[in-house]
C-alpha cells in the first residue's frame, strides 16, 4: 500500500487550521484529519491594525510538534494564506517594521494618487489586477512615504506565506499565485514590474524570482531531527481553493466563499481588455499556468463582524431565523468601502439602509437576511459581468470554502443567479494545498486528476434555483445601490 502523509497549514484572515491528509495512491482514498485550529484576528500596535505573526508562528510550530510527538513524520508541508500583506526583513533576516493588515486605514487615498500619476489604464495593462485600495502596491507606497528613514535597512519583502516558509526553513521564496495579488507583477512577463515598484518607493532588490506552485523551498527540521520538505503550494488561499473546486469543462464558474467571496472562472489567457478594466476584473495566477479571472466581493466578513458585535455564537440558529425574514426588505452594496473595517458594522449596515430609504434591520435575523440577500444579488451581478466578458453563459456555479456550509445562502445564490449551485468541499483551500503537494510529489498527475479525487472522496450538494419574483423586482433597486455607492474596488 502506497500511503503519503501531507500537512496543510491553511491560514485565513479570520481563522487558521493545520490538517493532516492521508492519501492512498492505489485506491485514491484521501482523508483529512484536523490537528489544530486557531482564531486569527487583528491587534492594535502603535495605532496600526496588525497581524499577530508571532502567535500564528507559535500555532504552526505547536501543531507540527504535536504531530512529532505522535510519531508522525509528514512527507511534506505546505502553507497557504490570504493575499496582499507582506513582511519586511532587514539584511540580517530579522523582521523589520510592523506586519500591518490590509484592513488598516493607512492606504486611504493612495490608490487615487496612483491612478492620477500613472493612469488607471497603464496600471491595469501592466498587471491585469483589479483596483483594491489595500493592494500591496498602495500599502508599500503608504509605508515608504510615511517611514522613509529606515528603508535602507530593508533586505527583503516577503508575502505572508513566504514569510512562514522562511521561518520554517531559513530559505527565501516568492510564490507566483500570491505574488499576483500585489498589483506589482507584470502580467505579460511574470516578473516584478520595476515601474510600479519605483512608484511604490520599493527596490527591486527586495524581491526575488517568482516561483510556480510545487517549488521545493527547503526543509523543516523536527524536534527529533527529521527533515521534512516544505513545498510552496498555490500559496494564495483562493488559488488553493480553486485548485480543489471540482469544476469540469468551460461552462462552470466558481465562488470561493469565506471572509471574502471571490467569484470567477479559469482561463488559459488573461482578460485585461477595456471591458475587463471597466468591470474591475482581476487576473490572478493559478495552478498550471491558468489565470483566475475573478472579482472580489466583501463576503461573510459582514456577518462575522455582526456576530462578534452582538455576541452571536449559534450561527445555524441565526440562519434559520433569517430564512423566515421578508425577502429583500433591506439591501446594501456589500462592496461599498464603508464596510472594509467600520468601527461598528451593525450601525454601518443600518445607516446604509436608512440612507437609501430602506428600513434599518433591527434584529440579528433581519441583519443576516439583509447580508444574505445583498450577497446573492451581488453574486448575480458579478456572474453577469463575467458572462459578458467571456461571451458565453455559465451552466452551473461551484461554491467552495467555509461559506458553502450556509444552506440558505447557497439556495439564495442559486435563486438569484438562476443556475444550479454545487456546494463543496468545505475545506477547499486546505485540500488545494494538499493537491499541490501531491502533484509536486508525482502521486497525482495534475489538477484535473486531483479534482476527480475530490468528487470521489467528498460529498457535494446541488441546489436547484427557485423562481424568485422578489429578486426580479428588487434587481433594479439593487443595481442603483451598486452604481451610486463608493465601492471598495473603484
Amino acid at each position: 500500500m502506497s500511503m503519503r502523509n501531507c500537512v496543510a497549514i491553511d491560514l485565513g484572515a479570520s481563522s487558521g487550521r493545520v490538517m493532516l491528509a492521508r492519501f492512498n495512491s492505489e485506491t485514491g482514498h484521501l482523508q483529512l484529519e484536523e490537528i489544530a485550529r486557531c482564531v486569527n484576528q487583528l491587534i492594535a500596535v502603535e495605532g496600526r491594525q496588525c497581524w499577530d505573526l508571532d502567535a500564528l508562528e507559535h500555532f504552526i510550530l505547536s501543531s507540527l510538534n504535536k504531530l512529532d510527538q505522535q510519531g508522525i513524520v509528514p512527507d511534506s508541508i505546505g502553507i497557504d494564506t490570504w493575499g496582499v500583506d507582506y513582511v519586511l526583513l532587514d539584511k540580517q533576516g530579522k523582521r523589520l517594521g510592523l506586519p500591518v493588515s490590509y484592513r488598516d486605514g493607512r492606504t486611504q487615498g493612495i490608490m487615487q494618487q496612483a491612478c492620477a500619476q500613472l493612469s488607471r489604464e497603464s496600471i491595469y495593462q501592466r498587471t491585469g489586477i483589479q483596483f483594491l485600495p489595500f493592494n500591496t502596491l498602495y500599502q508599500l507606497r503608504a509605508m515608504t512615504s510615511a517611514e522613509p528613514e529606515w528603508l535602507a535597512e530593508v533586505g527583503h519583502a516577503l508575502l505572508i506565506p513566504d514569510y512562514f516558509h522562511y521561518r520554517l526553513t531559513g530559505k527565501l521564496n516568492w510564490e507566483y499565485t500570491n505574488a499576483t495579488t500585489t498589483q506589482l507583477l507584470n502580467l505579460r512577463s511574470g516578473e516584478w514590474d520595476e515601474t510600479l515598484l519605483a512608484w511604490a518607493g520599493a527596490r527591486a532588490s527586495w524581491f526575488g524570482q517568482p516561483t510556480q506552485p510545487g517549488h521545493h523551498v527547503g526543509e523543516w527540521i523536527s524536534a527529533k531531527g527529521d527533515p521534512v520538505p516544505v513545498i510552496a503550494v498555490a500559496t494564495h488561499d483562493t488559488a488553493s481553493a480553486v485548485l480543489a473546486a471540482p469544476v469540469a469543462g468551460t461552462n462552470a464558474a466558481w465562488l470561493s466563499s469565506g471572509t471574502w467571496s471571490l467569484m470567477g472562472f479559469e482561463s488559459a489567457e488573461p482578460f485585461a481588455n477595456d471591458a475587463a478594466l471597466a468591470m474591475n476584473i482581476t487576473n490572478e495566477g493559478g495552478a498550471e499556468g491558468r489565470y483566475r479571472v475573478l472579482k472580489n466581493i466583501m463576503g461573510l466578513w459582514l456577518l462575522q463582524r455582526v456576530c462578534k458585535e452582538l455576541s452571536i455564537e449559534d450561527l445555524c440558529g441565526l440562519v434559520e431565523e433569517a430564512e423566515k425574514q421578508p425577502v429583500c426588505r433591506s439591501l446594501i452594496n456589500p462592496n461599498d468601502d464603508r464596510f472594509i473595517n467600520p468601527v461598528n458594522m451593525v450601525r454601518e449596515i443600518q445607516d446604509a439602509c436608512v440612507g437609501q430609504g430602506m428600513p434599518a434591520p433591527a434584529t440579528p435575523a433581519a441583519l443576516a437576511r439583509c447580508i444574505f440577500d445583498s450577497l446573492a444579488l451581488f453574486y448575480r451581478q458579478v456572474l453577469h459581468e463575467l458572462q459578458d466578458l467571456r461571451g458565453a453563459a455559465f451552466s452551473w456555479l461551484h461554491i467552495v470554502g467555509g461559506g458553502c456550509q450556509n444552506p440558505l445562502l447557497n439556495q439564495l445564490c442559486a435563486d438569484a443567479c438562476g443556475i444550479p449551485v454545487i456546494a463543496g468541499p468545505v475545506e477547499a483551500s486546505t485540500l488545494g494545498n494538499i493537491g499541490s503537494q501531491l502533484i509536486a510529489s508525482g502521486e497525482v498527475r495534475d489538477v484535473a486528476h486531483f479534482r476527480q479525487l475530490i468528487k470521489q472522496n467528498f460529498t457535494l450538494k446541488t441546489y436547484t434555483p427557485h423562481a424568485s419574483d422578489a429578486y426580479r423586482r428588487s434587481w433594479p433597486r439593487f443595481q442603483s445601490l451598486t452604481h451610486q455607492a463608493k465601492e471598495l474596488c473603484i
